[in-house]
């Protein structure tokens, strides 16, 4: 028997996301909800609840794509269906799907017989994920750790409502709406903002700190756990009423009122956020409604598109990719009162006679509960979300925290906490990066076989094609020109006899194509006095930055060492989140001698260990020194040595040379010669400056393979 689901409204606290799901499930045309947030927060539990909680839908008999029966799909590919079968339909759950990280495409999309479509002539169809999760519930987990390809499928579908399969001319389409979640952790990398943009609401989640809300957390989790079914049933009485008052939204939904007041604030709020298109400002209006719909109301008031614009505008704002998303509360009153101001607007009449002062109902049960007890209560869901970003609790630093906000001001006693590495005499105070430019293409040598990205050449499942072979496991990427002039010298042996060409399993061939992968950059950084002169590192801070700025639009994942003092640390183990590296850059403070020696071996050992993690991504170790070496006995010695043994294992390196002045030693161009790899200084590092960056990489290489 399985066990009962934890009850939605016994979840405490997550008003936010409460609310996000909530609204959804009114309105699934809002286009989902993205949930940011740290782990053990409940997030799964919660959506596991609200799809308990969706109305029972009514599915044609047979029917692999969950057709009404009072409206089926016309273009369904069980279909079409019989008047026997929509009469013979019958009602079941709503149906809760989970995308998992590893998913391939065909799925999620669903897969296609091509070889009973050469051979029969028949659109042999097996429905994929967004089959099962049409008038549902679609969960992604962790959704920034999804392939960029997957993800921009699964919001087509979302947005279109169908879903469409084509291989090699064979197509086919199939209706797909659902109620989209995804979660994601901040720490391991960010979605791209136009794939951000595709989500509908966005929330911020973060486990409590207050005491109390924790142990009632806990209580109630334990006594789930004892007895699912005992601790569902005390719960089932704010289950049914929710259930109820989610129905009772949807079916007055149609009959809410979006007044041109309405429309005009919506617009002028999403033009003082200068966000780009016009999707915020649908979804802000649809949520609105859906806001108002929830109270109980058939007009949209100006808290209700204050309220949306908390949920429909974070995610939108954000400008490059080292910004959190987040939105200014008190810019948004400003805009709103600014429009109150130039464009008054009457309070909308109540065609019933007045309403409550509040605007809604206040009986309905909201979950959360009181956490006196444990014992279930009713209290209402709020209606106001009172911060959207969390502030100084959120896991990413806003960059638009003001000037007098504690913790932003330089304090270079701070900044000596930050160190990654041993403490100096003559360490001097945090500098702050220069300005970030578009560097020149670095890439790795060959042909590799890693993750889909934007940077080296590699045989990936998108891109040009540049070959056939036959299939390893089930077909994808048919190469139909290579496929038929396999079979064709069978084809009498086989008994051909009509225009069909007889195909057999042997006879398929795959497309091999070539595209670009990510991956995995490694900085190591020179900390050093010897690059503590303001201006100086200031502008290798800068040149680090617009490197990882260039790594998260190849699709890169990336490390960092630095080395200072008498050792070297690894600031970040390799991660997909280069806004992490761009916040420990910004904090790294400079001094001490230059052990450069242990820096290249501490590159090593990490270059060890991804390899055994994912032997697939090829590494791109990027040292930005002056080439100096001190401390220890023979320190350039052990710095050549501990380079020989990076190039002697075939990895792609490059130098930027950070060496200024009039009086150049020229020891970073030697550090380049050990490594094999190119050295450019950072003028040459943009990618306006010089010309062909690329091929010095290349060309490089090519003569250490020579």
């Amino acid at each position: 028997m399985a066990s009962a689901t934890y009850p939605f409204t016994a979840v405490v606290g997550m008003d936010d996301m409460r609310l996000g799901l909530l609204l959804n499930a009114i309105s699934p045309s809002i286009g989902g909800v993205l949930v940011r947030g740290e782990k053990g927060t409940a997030k799964s539990t919660m959506v596991r609840g609200i799809a308990a909680l969706m109305p029972a839908v009514d599915v044609v008999t047979g029917c692999r794509f969950s057709c009404d029966p009072a409206l089926p799909d016309p273009a369904c590919p069980d279909g079409p269906h019989a008047d026997g079968d929509r009469a013979a339909g019958g009602a079941r759950a709503a149906r809760m799907v989970e995308l998992p990280v590893g998913a391939s495409e065909d799925r999620l999309v669903g897969a296609l017989d091509i070889e009973r479509a050469l051979s029969e002539g028949v659109k042999a169809f097996e429905p994929g994920l967004l089959a099962d999760a049409h008038r549902g519930v679609l969960y992604v987990d962790e959704v920034n750790l999804l392939h960029d390809h997957l993800v921009d499928l699964l919001l087509d579908a979302a947005a279109m409502g169908s879903s469409y399969v084509e291989r090699e001319g064979v197509s086919v389409r199939h209706a797909a709406r659902f109620l989209l979640v995804g979660t994601m952790n901040p720490e391991e990398g960010e979605l791209r903002p136009q794939l951000l943009d595709r989500f509908g609401l966005t929330v911020e989640v973060a486990a409590s700190r207050e005491t109390d809300e924790r142990v009632e957390v806990v209580r109630r989790r334990l006594a789930y756990d004892e007895d699912p079914a005992a601790f569902a049933a005390k719960w089932a009485a704010e289950e049914d009423a929710l259930r109820e008052r989610i129905a009772a939204a949807r079916a007055l939904l149609p009959d809410v009122r979006l007044g041109d007041g309405a429309l005009r604030r919506i617009a002028a709020v999403c033009a003082g956020f200068e966000v780009d298109g016009m999707r915020a400002d649908i979804v802000t209006a649809r949520t609105a409604t859906a806001l108002a719909a929830w109270a109980g109301r058939t007009d949209v008031t100006a808290e209700d598109v204050r309220q949306a614009a908390l949920l429909a505008l974070p995610h939108r704002r954000r400008r490059n990719p080292f910004d959190a998303p987040g939105l200014d509360e008190d810019r948004l009153d400003e805009i709103l009162r600014q429009f109150e101001e130039d464009e008054p607007e009457p309070e909308p009449e109540d065609p019933d006679g007045g309403t409550d002062d509040d605007g809604g109902p206040d009986d309905g049960p909201g979950g959360g509960g009181s956490p006196e007890d444990g014992q279930p209560g009713t209290p209402d869901l709020p209606e106001q979300r009172e911060d959207p970003t969390r502030g100084d609790d959120g896991p990413v630093d806003s960059p638009a925290a003001p000037e007098d906000a504690p913790g932003t001001q330089p304090d270079p006693a701070a900044g000596q906490n930050d160190r990654t590495g041993p403490a100096e005499d003559g360490d001097t105070a945090v500098v702050g990066a220069a300005e970030p430019f578009r560097t020149r293409k670095l890439d790795v040598p060959g042909l590799g076989e890693g993750a889909d990205g934007r940077r080296s050449r590699a045989r990936t499942a998108h891109g040009r094609t540049t070959g056939a072979r036959r299939p390893r496991g089930a077909l994808s990427k048919l190469h139909l020109a290579a496929t038929v002039q396999a079979a064709a010298p069978h084809q009498r042996a086989r008994g051909r006899s009509g225009p069909g060409l007889v195909v057999r399993r042997d006879d398929l061939r795959e497309a091999v194509r070539e595209g670009r992968e990510g991956n995995l950059v490694l900085f190591v950084v020179d900390a050093s006095g010897s690059m503590a002169a303001r201006k100086r590192m200031g502008a290798v801070k800068g040149a680090v930055l617009s490197l990882l700025l260039d790594a998260y639009q190849r699709r890169d994942k990336i490390g960092m060492i630095t080395f200072r003092g008498s050792g070297a640390a690894v600031a970040l183990p390799p991660t997909s989140s280069v806004e992490a590296g761009a916040a420990r850059l910004e904090k790294l403070p400079t001094g001490g001698r230059t052990p450069l020696a242990a820096g290249l071996l501490q590159a090593h050992e990490v270059l060890r260990v991804e390899r055994l993690r994912d032997p697939s991504r090829r590494p791109l170790l990027v040292v930005v020194t002056d080439g100096r070496a001190t401390g220890g006995p023979e320190p350039l010695v052990r710095a050549s040595r501990a380079a020989r043994m990076l190039a002697g294992e075939g990895t792609a390196s490059v130098v930027v040379d950070c060496e200024s002045g009039p009086v150049r030693l020229g020891l970073a161009g030697e550090l380049g010669r050990e490594l094999r790899g190119p050295v450019v200084t950072l003028d040459e590092l943009r990618a306006d400056s010089v010309s062909a960056l690329v091929r010095t990489v290349t060309n490089t290489n090519s003569r250490r393979a020579a």
